[in-house]
């Protein structure tokens, strides 16, 4: 059996079009900041996605699997938060979540969109996308600013 050394990692050379060096992928994500009242299994995922965004400087690819990974950590919140959610589908979630009032109109456009992009994804429709981080950084902070508002207004109500 033969081994394959896999070399360090460079930066994509696609990376140099929105920053400089990898240190300035840190100030791209240093707002994303998990708040104290989201579940530990939505946690682990947020983070996860941050660090997909800053290790798109490797790999560019990873910024279109941050936002996928940040739209998981939703999808776990609003499971938690909406009566009998279940294995409902996502887009019957949101739905619930609109007419309940737990999202604004505005975030159910933003999740069924990003709905729509991973199911081309999961399903093998689209194979190849590649979201820029210039688009990814504000996909993956509305996602983080969805889980605040539905945590925070849990912990309220």
């Amino acid at each position: 059996m033969t081994t394959q050394r896999l070399p360090f990692p460079v930066p994509d050379e696609r990376a140099h079009y929105f920053v400089d060096s990898y240190a300035d992928m840190h100030d791209l994500v240093e707002d994303l900041v998990v708040p104290d009242a989201v579940p530990e299994a939505a946690v682990t995922v947020l983070r996860t996605a941050r660090e997909l965004l800053r290790q798109s400087y490797y790999c560019y690819e990873f910024s279109t699997v941050a936002v996928m990974h940040s739209l998981i950590a939703v999808e776990i919140v609003l499971r938690d938060r909406i009566p009998d959610a279940g294995k409902k589908p996502l887009h019957g979630i949101i739905k619930q979540g609109a007419d309940a009032g737990i999202l604004t109109a505005r975030q159910a456009e933003y999740l069924d969109y990003g709905r729509q992009i991973r199911n081309g994804m999961a399903h093998g429709r689209t194979t190849h996308a590649v979201m820029p981080p210039a688009m990814a950084v504000p996909m993956v902070t509305t996602s983080f600013a969805i889980v605040s508002e539905l945590c925070a207004a849990a912990s309220a109500g």
